[in-house]
């Protein structure tokens, strides 16, 4: 639960602009009232005329948000805020027609005091906020627009604790206590002095109060002190990786037995460390981190992502090993982390992806501020008049956040100094190809010019106005004004030249993005600092250089979910986003997730995908071996995983590679209960059984042993599709904007298999009490409108999201053509 009074429901929209928007006699006729949070992007159709393939080819614009309520007595008498979590973007809030503030980015939190806007008692006041997005392609990923994150109140007396005015600092002692310090800032604009009560009560998740602290506070006229309490807590559970288990810290503020302000901060007791040679150590145990860079929009939804939608996500991808999320490019909402909190998912939560000069949205290229037009201008036009604001509003929201490990002040920040990377030498090996754009030989390829000569080149590079370390540097500085409890780092593409550059000199732990081939040499030139893989490819063989290196503290693959944006990366229109996920569009496994389970759990994992051999990535030798069509290419593959399906249909005798993600010892292939081969995993260097058989309509069946145990996986030929099934993942709901049914129908043939080779036209039907939030089937390259009741499937599945509006049953039917109907009820609450 985000931390505040809830300010979300009752608001108008009005998407495009209008005169006099901001005041209370605006015409509010052609508004829409809507619960935030509200992404109105998403609303939109795919554009592949106007729109951009970095962001998705969905429209941005401007829109008003209104909303009216009545100052309440306590409000008149005291202090009022209101709390955005996020408006993406360039915000302008106004109350009562007076302008507040201007917030230009759309990621950071932003508290504003509107107690001297507000009208006397009894009054209805307006506050109105018009959101530009105008500038749709200012990003190199989906964005969303409007109010898409949640808006809270805080109503307080003159004497009181300002909003993220308590940071809770935890350690473990020799005797296993822990040891707790809260640190709360109290405010008096009383116009006079003030002695006032500060008391702490702590419970643990038994709702067991555990310890307790009280101190009187002294506030001369306008004082503002930071006043410090201390407590114990024996026998302390500590917050585990994957486990969670928070302490609950109530903070109440009291003056002659009253109380003014009461407070709940969630904290957790834990302790960590980067070891240059050991990695990374959490709760005094040697962890490797299994992490994904995630992006902030969730398909269907947009960037205006329901809880439920995000722990359906997470908990799939925690099911796959990963015990870690960076939030690639920028913050994250309070929401995200509260859930990590509560997963036990440990967070790099990252700042900006640009600081003083621009990047090519359309081609993740070098501008240094040069040819922006005006749909792609971007924060930088702000960077240096709000950065510091905007970290440290994001340090303050989080500080007490137990999943929070470290803080990223940029990423590939480097790329946008570009006069420093030539002194590598890959500038100049890309100028000699034919086509350098995209060229990516520095994942694999040592720099062309000696250590030696990189710190030469270095040297001799004239520093211009905004020069990297200086930035980098200042960021860093801002942090640890705040926190030191926690490492910063940063995603380098060119570690090599950042630590010459002064880039390296901000950081506690190094990044490095793609860049496992220069772990050794870093480490020979510059062993003082730990090294982390902050931006990896989900392939095999990055978690293979970590395992060969045990001074990495481990990887933080490139991604945990497709995500809209980035669609050049791979195709053009109709591919919307970035599909280099481990999950879909909808949040369903893919192949690599498959691949990597079977690298980060304990469970027994077998997975069969299929794809002809003329698509595959193998050919023949003339020994008749299976073998890669370019030699080694698993050791430098791109992002996207190879072409694979998840049927068995193709045509009789065609030569069908059969590839196969799993950790068991062994596997033995059948074809209609006829042995083909056993195999080792130990034989194929890139972790992937591999047969290629000429196909025969039936069943194949793999047969595993891991660690002497027996099991087995099949995939049978499908016949026409017969009938649907339909499913949610919840039996009940509640009417609460987090609350979301997701509605997933398969279709079948009819020896019951799913039928994933052929694609069926759905229609779905939501019964009143309910709203269809989104429609989705994972398909990278689907562009039928989200905002819809009709879809295909991909791979025989589709998902509806739903919410609901009122309490009762909600039915929610799937129809389509040649098959019966099918239906799934939900109980709501």
């Amino acid at each position: 639960m985000i931390r505040g009074i809830d300010f979300n429901e009752n608001w108008k929209y009005h998407f495009g602009d209008i005169a006099r928007g901001h005041l209370q006699e605006a015409d509010e006729t052609a508004f829409r009232c809507i619960t935030l949070p509200h992404d109105f992007s998403v609303e939109g159709s795919f554009d592949p005329e106007n729109g951009e393939a970095c962001t998705g080819y969905l429209m941005g614009g401007e829109g008003w948000y209104r909303k009216h309520f009545q100052t309440t007595e306590e409000m008149a008498d005291g202090k009022t805020f209101l709390n955005f979590d996020g408006i993406y973007e360039r915000a302008h809030v106004y109350v009562n027609g007076e302008l507040v503030d201007f917030h230009p980015y759309g990621y950071s939190p932003k508290i504003m005091d509107i107690s001297g806007y507000l009208l006397e008692a009894g009054k209805d006041n307006l506050v109105a906020v018009h959101v530009d997005h105008t500038r749709y392609a200012n990003s190199r990923w989906y964005t969303g627009s409007g109010i898409y994150r949640k808006v809270t109140m805080y109503v307080m007396s003159k004497v009181y604790i300002p909003v993220w005015g308590t940071q809770i600092d935890s350690k473990i002692e020799a005797d296993g206590s822990a040891a707790v310090d809260i640190h709360t800032q109290v405010i008096n604009e009383t116009g006079k002095q003030q002695r006032v009560y500060l008391n702490v009560d702590c419970y643990d998740k038994e709702n067991k109060k555990v310890a307790n602290a009280v101190t009187a506070v002294s506030l001369e006229c306008d004082e503002e002190k930071t006043v410090s309490l201390k407590f114990t807590i024996e026998n302390p559970y500590l917050w585990e990786i994957l486990k969670g288990g928070c302490y609950q810290a109530e903070v109440s503020l009291k003056r002659e037995g009253v109380i003014l302000q009461k407070e709940t901060e969630s904290f957790g007791v834990r302790y960590f460390r980067f070891d240059t040679e050991k990695g990374f150590f959490f709760n005094g145990v040697n962890t490797l981190i299994k992490g994904v860079c995630l992006h902030h929009d969730a398909g269907a939804v947009g960037a205006a992502v329901p809880l439920d939608v995000w722990r359906r996500r997470l908990e799939n991808l925690i099911s796959c090993g990963c015990n870690a999320i960076r939030t690639a490019h920028n913050p994250a909402s309070e929401d995200f982390l509260n859930l990590c909190d509560e997963l036990g998912l440990i967070v790099q939560e990252e700042f900006f992806d640009e600081w003083d000069n621009a990047k090519d949205k359309r081609h993740n290229g070098l501008l240094d501020n040069q040819g922006m037009d005006y749909i792609t201008e971007a924060y930088t036009s702000y960077f240096r008049d709000y950065a510091k604001q905007d970290l440290q509003n994001t340090v303050k929201r989080d500080y007490n956040h137990p999943c929070i490990f470290q803080w990223s002040i940029g990423n590939e920040i480097d790329l946008s100094y570009a006069r420093y990377n030539d002194a590598t030498g890959y500038n100049d090996a890309a100028a000699s190809l034919e086509d350098g754009i995209g060229y990516l030989g520095y994942w694999y390829e040592m720099p062309p010019n000696s250590h030696e000569e990189i710190v030469k080149n270095i040297k001799e590079i004239p520093r211009h106005k905004y020069d990297i370390g200086s930035t980098a540097n200042k960021l860093s500085k801002w942090v640890k004004e705040l926190d030191t409890s926690r490492v910063v780092t940063s995603n380098c593409v060119f570690p090599e030249v950042g630590y010459e550059t002064g880039l390296t000199d901000a950081l506690d732990v190094v990044g490095f993005s793609y860049r496992g081939n220069i772990y050794d040499y870093c480490k020979e030139y510059y062993p003082e600092k730990p090294m982390l893989g902050t931006e990896n490819v989900g392939r095999y063989r990055e978690w293979k250089t970590v395992m060969e290196h045990e001074f990495i503290a481990g990887v933080f693959l490139w991604t945990g979910i497709d995500h809209m944006g980035e669609a050049w990366v791979q195709k053009s229109y109709p591919r919307k986003g970035s599909n280099l996920g481990l999950l879909d569009f909808a949040g369903n496994e893919k192949p690599s997730y498959y691949m990597f389970k079977s690298l980060w759990t304990d469970e027994t994992v077998i997975r069969m995908e299929t794809q002809t051999l003329e698509k595959s990535l193998y050919t023949y030798d003339e020994q008749m071996n299976l073998i890669e069509k370019e030699k080694d290419a698993w050791k430098h593959t791109e992002w996207h995983w190879q072409d694979v399906n998840p049927y068995w249909n193709y045509k009789e005798g065609e030569d069908v590679v059969i590839e196969m993600y799993s950790n068991c010892d062994s596997i033995t292939l059948y074809l209609n209960d006829k042995e083909i081969s056993t195999q080792k995993l130990a034989s194929f260097e890139d972790h992937i059984y591999k047969w290629c058989i000429p196909f025969e309509k039936g069943v194949l069946r793999a047969a595993g042993v891991r660690n002497g145990e027996s099991f087995e996986e099949i995939l049978a030929t499908e016949d026409a599709p017969d009938h649907m099934t339909i499913v949610s993942d919840k039996k009940e709901i509640m009417v609460h904007p987090d609350s979301v049914a997701h509605v997933s129908v398969h279709v079948w043939d009819h020896n019951d298999n799913p039928v994933r080779n052929v694609e069926s036209k759905i229609t779905f039907t939501v019964s009143e009490g309910a709203k269809i939030l989104g429609i989705d089937n994972g398909n990278p390259d689907n562009v039928e409108d989200y905002q819809n009741n009709q879809i295909h499937t991909w791979h025989g599945t589709c998902m509806l999201y739903v919410q609901a509006l009122q309490t009762g049953t909600v039915e929610v039917k799937a129809g389509c053509e040649d098959m019966e109907d099918v239906m799934v009820t939900i109980e709501v609450r």
